[in-house]
């Protein structure tokens, strides 16, 4: 599906910064950002990337944070609060 269709049928940006252990120093966390459009609010296309992360990769997930913003809304009406008039 194109993007333009994806965004038209409510999908949104979607970033998460994912905090993994380093597999050779496990004390130690390293940071991903992961960002694609996904569908709030189960994300299908983020929890098929980490269910791929954890089959996949040797770093264990430590935390992941996840922000999603809509690129295409409605226009917003701002009344205006006063008005001045110049002569």
């Amino acid at each position: 599906m194109s993007d333009l269709r994806l965004l038209l049928n409510d999908y949104r940006l979607t970033t998460a910064e994912i905090l993994y252990h380093l597999p050779d120093h496990p004390s130690l966390l390293q940071s991903f950002v992961w960002q694609n459009l996904d569908l709030a609010p189960k994300f299908p296309v983020l929890n098929k990337f980490l269910g791929f992360w954890e089959k996949e990769i040797d770093g264990k997930l430590h935390s992941v944070k996840i922000t999603s913003a809509k690129l295409i809304a409605p226009s917003q009406f701002v009344f205006c609060s006063g008005e001045l008039n110049i002569h």
